[in-house]
């Protein structure tokens, strides 16, 4: 795993730091009240959001800070996955089922990854690469 190390550190870290937001935002699951269109409202009824515009309501309910947990903490058991193989996760794997594995949820780390190619810490070696 040597050389796929830094990519779950950083990984983990975005993770870490939109995990700090959505806790910051109460952590709580928005909705959208019919009686109020255009309001998004925290748990407590309290007004999180307000647009006027159709869609943008249910579309920023949908980003709620309850969901991005959930998200977290399902991409953290796909990275705890990878960390178990990712010493086979390797450019020439072997054909065996553990390197298939590997290469396969090394893809899907590398497309985690992918999400955050616009922080200064993105390396464009963690590209997802295709590999026949």
């Amino acid at each position: 795993m040597a050389g796929n190390t830094d990519m779950v550190a950083f990984v983990r870290a975005r993770l870490a730091d939109e995990e700090q937001v959505a806790l910051a935002a109460g952590g709580d699951r928005w909705r959208c009240p019919a009686d109020v269109p255009g309001e998004v409202h925290d748990r407590r009824g309290g007004v999180a959001f307000t647009v006027r515009d159709s869609g943008f309501d249910h579309h920023i309910a949908l980003q709620d800070p309850a969901r991005t947990l959930e998200r977290i903490e399902t991409h953290r058991v796909l990275l705890g996955e990878y960390v178990e193989v990712a010493g086979l996760d390797t450019d020439r794997p072997a054909q065996d089922f553990g390197s298939g594995r590997a290469v396969g949820l090394g893809f899907a780390v590398r497309q985690l990854a992918a999400e955050y190619a616009g922080h200064p810490d993105y390396q464009a070696r963690w590209l997802p690469r295709f590999i026949q």
